[in-house]
């Protein structure tokens, strides 16, 4: 195993640029594609492209991430992939037509794919394991914020200057962070070369392609239509081809037996439940700001910054309590008040003040940065050293499955919520009568825009209700992981470090990296 630094804080830092773009770029580009699409002339269902397709990409890239890691060497690849990220935002930002924009979006994704996974082992290999907590939390800041702060800088870029910055601005970001690199990161000596999987790769590629198309295209093609259907049932018997090759070969490309590490399979669970709300309140949020009370982009994300704020805030700060009591109390405490925050928000209305949701979304801000980067650490702690790329590629793949699965999921039950409230309160007027003063004064007056006036404050209405459903079934699944996190197991840091470093006759890369679990 390479000897970690002395100081950590400085390359910590370096790696922080990689992660924050990388995310980043996945949350700003919503608030831009109204504009994109005025400027290119295309439909809604084909604008969508643009996100679709980077988040394919990023699926078919993530699990090769690992094996170009122990190929190649993390600190090669990483300022490769920083500087190839930097060039092809470039290319987005100069695009004239939607099929260039697709095109280079998929360019795009390829370092996008691999510098979540690259910089996550890195971390791991630089900071000492009683340490790691307290780097994790600091490290977290790019994972917690960027997703929040997209909104607010996109809408700014957008509103007052051109929608093209948004890529432009990763092309000076991206250098001078690959240039940090080049002079403050160790190169890490590689492990044994492998082979590289190409039945793994091809398998688990075309399944996860299949199961994010699936669930991207759901709502819009239909549940039960042939085609999600048909993606569906693929991507289930590839994924099943992909784990009986990787537990018969000698080098797999992802090893799946990591999965018989409670801590780990767990700490993917409550990922999931915490990426389903943290998703959820990034989608509903500006689109019920924007579309239901018409205000700007930037203002929209201008509300959704102090969430990002409180996370960011309390993200190091969760480390540390995880290098002092583990990662148990933390992340049960943390999911029970992002639940809490996701239930307060069931009380959003049509008239619901800004200074609300405000205070809404900072409580459950307030639990995600307690809870996230514990959960994330608590999984790879258990890892054996040799298998940390491994690990981090498939925890990065668990967040783009839950997120993507999560939300076509929760979007499904909005829209048949709302075509079900909608119809309810229609019910309730009964046929030759018009029992709403508010639709009576409507119906009557001289202007046709009172009526039409009525007609979206229902609709506006309607749409409250149906985002409640929603962030009550988030609250739920939110509450349901901080049940499960009561089962992480931790022993004293101290003990973990002599168990670690007194096992007789093996290496330290045999070993996990923390032991801070037992069972």
């Amino acid at each position: 195993m390479a000897e970690r630094q002395s100081s950590w804080l400085v390359p910590l830092l370096v790696l922080i640029v990689g992660t924050f773009v990388s995310v980043l770029d996945v949350s700003i580009i919503n608030v831009a594609i109204p504009d994109i699409q005025n400027e290119f002339g295309t439909s809604t269902e084909n604008i969508q492209w643009i996100t679709t397709a980077y988040s394919l990409t990023l699926g078919v890239l993530v699990p090769a991430s690992g094996w170009l890691a122990d190929r190649f060497g993390s600190r090669r690849i990483y300022i490769i992939a920083l500087v190839a990220f930097a060039l092809t935002s470039a290319l987005c930002g100069l695009a004239w037509d939607l099929p260039s924009m697709v095109c280079f979006r998929i360019l795009q994704a390829v370092p996008g794919g691999v510098l979540p996974v690259v910089t996550l082992s890195m971390v791991y290999k630089i900071v000492p394991p009683r340490e790691i907590g307290t780097a994790m939390g600091i490290y977290g800041l790019g994972v917690v914020f960027a997703p929040a702060a997209g909104p607010t800088l996109g809408g700014y870029l957008v509103e007052y200057q051109t929608w093209r910055l948004i890529f432009f601005i990763n092309v000076p970001i991206g250098l001078l962070g690959a240039a940090a690199a080049f002079l403050v990161l160790d190169e890490f000596p590689k492990p044994k070369a492998t082979k590289f999987d190409v039945w793994g790769f091809l398998t688990v590629s075309a399944g996860l392609f299949a199961l994010l198309l699936a669930f991207t295209k759901a709502t819009e093609w239909g549940w039960t239509s042939y085609p999600v259907l048909i993606l569906l049932a693929s991507a289930v018997n590839l994924m099943a081809l992909f784990v009986t090759l990787e537990l018969h070969i000698e080098e797999p490309l992802l090893d799946v037996r990591l999965f018989l590490l409670w801590p780990f399979t767990n700490s993917l669970v409550l990922l999931t439940a915490l990426f389903v709300g943290l998703f959820a309140v990034l989608f509903y949020i500006p689109l019920f700001l924007q579309t239901g009370q018409g205000i700007t982009p930037l203002h929209s994300g201008l509300v959704l910054l102090p969430e990002a704020i409180v996370m960011g805030a309390l993200t190091p700060i969760s480390g540390m309590l995880y290098d002092k009591i583990g990662p148990r109390w933390p992340s049960f405490i943390g999911l029970a008040v992002a639940a809490y925050g996701s239930y307060l928000l069931c009380g959003i209305t049509a008239n619901v003040p800004e200074s609300q949701i405000v205070l809404w979304t900072c409580v459950r801000g307030a639990g995600n940065g307690l809870a996230m980067m514990c959960i994330i650490t608590a999984g790879l702690a258990v890892v054996p050293d040799h298998q940390v790329n491994s690990a981090g590629a498939i925890n990065n793949v668990a967040q783009r499955v839950a997120s993507a699965l999560g939300l076509a999921l929760l979007v499904g039950m909005e829209t048949s919520m709302h075509a079900q409230v909608a119809a309810d309160r229609g019910g309730l007027l009964p046929s030759g009568s018009l029992p709403n003063p508010a639709l009576e004064t409507a119906a009557h007056a001289p202007d046709p825009a009172a009526l039409l006036a009525f007609w979206s404050r229902f609709q506006l209405e309607v749409m409250a209700r149906g985002y409640a459903n929603v962030f009550l079934v988030t609250a739920l699944v939110t509450a349901a992981g901080a049940v499960a996190a009561l089962m992480l197991k931790v022993t004293p840091a101290s003990a973990a470090d002599t168990a670690t470093t007194e096992s007789a006759g093996q290496p330290l890369s045999s070993q996990p990296r923390v032991k801070e679990f037992v069972g």
